[in-house]
This record gives structure tokens, C-alpha cells and sequence, in this order.
């Protein structure tokens, strides 16, 4: 009876870093800024009005996210070539004024936009969705040397702010997968060059296969062009032994 009284214990720890989390976040809203995208003062990094008429939900691909058609629910060449993933969200697309906010970000280190994207993401019903059916969130590993260069792990970044916006605390596996570094940036490959050099490029040691075996896995990327890289990721990861592996990406190129 003692036994069974432990168990059902919850985390306290956790339960209190959340909560202690979630009021810093609520500090750090409540100080006032200015949007980056209409320059309106005071307000959110991303007010209201421009959360509402750039971020209108799109019906889409189930397994790639391009727009689609209502009532289709699979693209031509998912039909012909179902990719790995089990399921595909985005909650943008590439495209004004989202791609000047993600090149501010990713390559220009404003990372005060992390939050605030993570939250876009976080107020999208399917990315909800997605976060309710799965049992880890892993962001798009980075090279060490990407991390390098630019000086901190965006995706990374990312996944923190969605996972601390969500209802409860969801596991985050950062360090799980190894990624070999290219010395072609993938924004700037053809979708040919892609898949040649997204051959082995990711890994799992023996001794971290057990954080995905069995898994329902959620992977999280910035932005998703022709879905190679994804779709290599989650080979890898179901070859590793995950029950199924889905995505959720911040935007979507036309």
C-alpha cells in the first residue's frame, strides 16, 4: 500500500520548475516592447493584429504541409512517395513577413524572437494537437560547428519555448542524436544535392536508441523546404526503434 502511495506521488521538482518557469515567462511578457513586424509601441514582439492577419491557419498536406486544397488531405507526391513521417504541421508560410522574422533570428542572433515564435507556434490547434500525441519532443540537431559559428542552437532554442508554453512537461531529447557537420549549407543545396548529403548523416549511439525506442516521437525544425532532412531524421529514428516519428516546422516554403 506504502509502495503504490510513492508512486502515485507526482515529480515535485519538476512541477515547481515548471511553475516557476511559467511566471518568469509572464514577467518577461508583461515588460513592454515593440512588434517586429508593424513597429507598433508598446506591445509583444509579435502583436495581436499582425498574429492575425499574417498567421491565418491553412488546410494542408497531412505528411509534407504544403497547401492544399479543403477536403484533400494528401499532396501528388505523397501519394506516389509517402515519406516517414507519420505526420507533418506547419503553422506558417515561408513567406512575408515570417521569413525576414526567421532570418533575424537564425542568422542574426535576435533571440528575444525565440519566445515569441515559439508562442505562434504553441496557439496553432494542429501543433497542439501534435504535442498532445506524442511522448518527446526533439529538435533538429545541429552540427557543433554550425553551433559555432552562429553561436547558439535555434531549434533548440525553439523547442524550449514551445515546450514551456504547453499544458505539461514534455520531455526534450537535445543531445540525442549526432549530426555531421556540411560544408553546403542545405538553404543553398538543390533538392538533389540534399539527399546526397543527407546519407548517414544522422546517428544514434546504442546507449541513446533507448530514449527513442518505442516512442512517439515529435520532431521540431524553423523552416521546411523540400522535407529531405526531416525525412532522413526520421529513418533514422525509426530505425533506431521509434514507434513513429511526426513534425511540427515554425514555416513552410511555397
Amino acid at each position: 500500500m506504502r509502495r503504490e502511495y510513492i508512486d502515485s506521488m507526482p515529480d515535485l521538482h519538476a512541477t515547481w520548475l515548471s511553475h516557476l518557469r511559467r511566471q518568469q515567462q509572464r514577467w518577461l511578457d508583461a515588460l513592454p516592447s515593440q512588434c517586429a513586424v508593424c513597429g507598433r509601441w508598446p506591445g509583444p514582439r509579435i502583436c495581436r493584429d499582425c498574429h492575425a492577419r499574417w498567421a491565418q491557419h491553412k488546410h494542408r498536406c497531412h505528411s509534407c504541409a504544403l497547401p492544399l486544397p479543403a477536403l484533400v488531405s494528401l499532396c501528388g507526391n505523397c501519394l506516389k512517395q509517402p515519406p516517414r513521417l507519420k505526420r507533418c504541421t506547419a503553422a506558417l508560410d515561408y513567406a512575408y513577413p515570417w521569413q525576414n522574422l526567421i532570418t533575424r533570428y537564425k542568422f542574426q542572433a535576435d533571440l528575444g524572437l525565440a519566445r515569441s515564435l515559439g508562442r505562434l507556434m504553441a496557439s496553432h490547434p494542429e501543433v497542439r494537437e501534435q504535442l498532445r500525441a506524442c511522448d518527446a519532443l526533439l529538435p533538429m540537431p545541429a552540427s557543433a560547428q554550425r553551433v559555432r559559428e552562429r553561436g547558439f542552437d535555434h531549434s533548440l532554442l525553439l523547442a524550449r519555448s514551445l515546450s514551456e508554453q504547453y499544458d505539461r512537461p514534455l520531455p526534450l531529447l537535445s543531445e540525442t542524436v549526432q549530426r555531421q557537420h556540411l560544408e553546403l549549407p542545405q538553404h543553398a543545396s538543390s533538392r538533389e544535392q540534399r539527399l546526397r548529403q543527407l546519407r548517414g548523416i544522422f546517428s544514434l549511439t546504442p546507449a541513446r536508441q533507448a530514449l527513442v525506442k518505442g516512442r512517439e516521437i515529435l520532431l521540431l525544425d524553423d523552416v521546411m523546404t523540400t522535407g529531405a532532412t526531416l525525412d532522413a531524421l526520421a529513418g533514422c529514428l525509426l530505425s533506431a526503434g521509434a514507434a513513429s516519428v511526426s513534425a511540427v516546422v515554425l514555416a513552410r516554403t511555397p
